[in-house]
């Protein structure tokens, strides 16, 4: 099928779209949605910090990316969404109405793990707009996946944390490869969850086997949201960054690792 990926920047969003290609699909567009005039949105819904660098993932994947600015908020929270003027997810209607209408796609690629909140709503828009929802990480074992995310290929650094044991000044921007045995120690005291489905952290990806150029970064700033002494939340705030070409080595690696899930 040909399907549109709805991308954070994050992790997940990217290594789904690699099961997607996996499973035979093709990935033909991009589409994200983007806070308003702040670095991040409190949001049920969709990961914006990061946000800065979405339009690189286009340059990257050398893809057509679909965006829209997010209007409306969390106003429909029941367990079973219905269709609600002003929700924040009707923003997601429109955009991916817009690339169905452009592309031709006939399913979306969706980085869900866990939360039911975002299944139910993404299913009702997919329902709606007659697409099928592809999220081949729904209900994986945390461990398990965040291992397999990192052996695939894929480069993602951490952008956000919150959570006890995760401190900004030491964490930010330290690859995901790196902070694995941490995360799984964290997870076994604390019972944080190892993938960040608890908003525990959010990650950038910055290279994956998709990517025909690699995302680098070249200039960011810290910002503490909340200096909590037990638990301070802080982000990257990205100022500079630009793609750039692999190597033939690194590409033909890339392509083995992709053709390892074939």
């Amino acid at each position: 099928m040909k399907v549109v990926a709805l991308i954070s920047g994050g992790k997940d969003s990217c290594y789904n779209m690699m099961q997607c290609v996996a499973a035979g699909h093709q990935i033909v567009a991009l589409a994200n949605l983007r806070p308003a005039n702040t670095d991040e949105l409190d949001s049920y819904m969709y990961q914006t910090v990061g946000h800065q660098v979405i339009e690189l993932f286009a340059e990257a994947m050398d893809l057509p990316l679909y965006r829209r600015t997010i209007q409306g908020s969390s106003l429909e929270t029941s367990r079973n969404y219905r269709k609600t003027e002003g929700d924040e997810v009707e923003d997601l209607y429109e955009l991916l109405h817009l690339v169905k209408e452009r592309e031709g796609v006939e399913a979306v690629s969706v980085g869900a793990i866990l939360s039911d909140y975002q299944r139910v709503r993404v299913e009702n828009i997919c329902l709606r707009l007659d697409l099928q929802p592809l999220a081949y990480l729904w209900r994986r074992d945390q461990d398990s996946l965040l291992s397999e995310m990192i052996s695939s290929g894929l480069h993602a650094v951490l952008i956000k944390v919150a959570a006890f044991g995760l401190d900004p000044e030491k964490h930010l921007g330290k690859p995901l490869a790196d902070m694995e045995p941490y995360l799984k120690q964290l997870s076994e005291k604390y019972g944080v969850h190892v993938c960040g489905e608890g908003g525990e952290y959010e990650t950038l990806t910055l290279d994956c086997p998709l990517f025909k150029k690699k995302i680098v970064i070249d200039a960011a700033e810290t910002v503490i949201h909340s200096a909590d002494a037990f638990a301070p939340v802080g982000y990257l705030r990205f100022t500079e960054m630009h793609t750039e070409s692999k190597d033939v080595r690194t590409l033909l690696l890339m392509s083995w690792i992709l053709l390892c899930f074939l």
